[in-house]
Order: C-alpha cells, then structure tokens, then sequence
C-alpha cells in the first residue's frame, strides 16, 4: 500500500472524528444556549401587559431559562418585539437589532409586530420582518401566556437544532488581522 493511500485514509478518519467531536460540542452549545435567553423586551403598547404577565410567578418563564430581561441590547440575544411599531420607532428598533451580539434571535409577539394588527395606516409598520429578519411569530391580540410558552419552546428547539461550529478556518480573525496591522506600522 502506498503512503498516498494512507493519507487519504488517515484523512478521512480525521474528519470523520472531527465531525463526530463537532455534533457533540454542537448539541452541548445547543443545549446550553437555548436554556440561557437573555430577552431584551422592546416593548410598545398594550401586548406589554401580556408579557408582564408571562413574566410573572403564575407562568414563570424562568422555567424556560428566559428570565432575567436585560435591558442593553449589548446584553441580549432574544429581542421580543412587543406590540406596535410605528414607521418613525422602525429605525430605532433596527439600530438595537444591530447592536445585539451574535447569536440573535427576535419574536414577533401580538399581531401588531407580526402584520401591523388592525393598525392598516401611514404610520404603523406593517410587521416587523420588513426591517429585521424574524425567527417566532406570536400570534394573537393580545397572545395568551401560554401561547407565548410555545413560541418560546419553539425558538429553544430551533435553537438546540442549530449547527454551531467549533471553529472557522476558512475566514482570519478580524481582529487579530488588525492587531498585526497595528503592530507592522509601528516598527
């Protein structure tokens, strides 16, 4: 058997045990992302009671590993868009989307943040997923606490079903790219 041969078996078995290694350390970041939500609740009309409410002991959604709201989005990865969005609110929610660390995810929570409710006018946005990609959509006027559950297990399951790599080779890291920049310009 050539040594040819033998790298490519070699190769293959490494591969093979990466993968392997890669879905293991993947469902363990699963596992342990979608039971750690920090929510950022943007919240805006009468759908906030509903969330307060979920919040609260009787539905608990600390159960769910949702519980503690931050409220810098720096501080959040679950932005609940809660109610309505007017055109001129739009940018502002945008720009907090923006400023969310990776991973993200958003929940359209009432019908209002999901197609702009009964609010067919000039000044409301009619759903949010026309500036800002949406995950959940949460239906409802406003959703009942255990509608919001099931939209919240169903972006967890989501989540835990996602591939989370280990490490990406094909890209340099940005910042230590710059950090060498800095360094050959002061020599």
């Amino acid at each position: 058997m050539a040594d040819a041969d033998l790298g490519n078996i070699v190769t293959t078995r490494r591969e093979e045990s990466m993968g392997w290694l890669q879905s293991i350390v993947s469902k363990g970041l699963g596992w342990a992302r979608k039971y750690s939500l920090f929510t950022y609740p943007y919240a805006t009309a009468c759908c906030g009671m509903e969330y307060m409410s979920v919040a609260a002991s009787r539905h608990d959604i600390s159960r769910f590993g949702a519980e503690f709201p931050r409220f810098s989005p720096r501080q959040a990865d679950l932005l609940m868009v809660v109610g309505t969005i007017n055109l001129k609110q739009a940018p502002i929610l945008k720009r907090v989307y923006e400023q969310m660390a990776e991973p993200k995810w958003v929940v359209a929570f009432g019908v209002c943040a999901s197609s702009g409710g009964f609010y067919d006018n000039y000044a409301v946005l009619q759903g949010i997923d026309r500036i800002i990609p949406v995950d959940v959509y949460i239906p409802g006027c406003p959703p009942r606490p255990e509608q919001v559950l099931d939209g919240l297990m169903l972006l967890q399951d989501k989540i835990g079903n996602q591939v989370h790599r280990i490490a990406d080779r094909e890209q340099a890291n940005p910042t230590a790219a710059r950090h060498d920049l800095l360094l050959s310009m002061n020599k």
